[in-house]
């Protein structure tokens, strides 16, 4: 698999999120401008009514696809690390389904935040 196979839309669903945060988001990826065996993309999240937090309603990503594992760094400021995405295609899926787990890395998350496993499905 490679990078340009994950191009395009992707529904999240994170099993147990943090406060404040959702537990559906909306995922883009697309070519990196800079390194073309890269990703980049945005993650859009709906924060109405949400309690204050480090993440933004649409965050930047950028990352790799290596060796089958999907790593992305998310940035809310576009300046910090807010998150970071590590997840691996489900096996029989044809590359439209990972699972993994995301870390709060934002400004409000504590210490001992746990790892919130996502499911990522790849939108028609």
């Amino acid at each position: 698999m490679t990078a340009d196979q994950l191009y395009g839309l992707w529904a999240v669903r994170f099993a147990h999120p943090p406060a404040g945060l959702p537990a559906q988001a909306t995922m883009r990826l697309q070519r990196h401008a800079e390194f073309s065996e890269s990703l980049a993309g945005t993650v859009s999240r709906d924060l109405a009514g949400a309690a204050t937090s480090s993440h933004a309603a649409q965050a930047a990503l950028a990352g790799d696809l290596d060796e089958g594992m999907l790593l992305l760094d998310e940035s809310s400021d576009h300046l910090s690390i807010t998150g970071t995405w590590n997840g691996e295609m489900v096996a029989g899926s044809c590359g439209k389904v990972f699972q993994g787990l995301w870390k709060d890395t934002g400004a409000s998350a504590l210490p001992n935040t746990p790892d919130v496993p996502f499911t990522l499905t790849k939108l028609p």
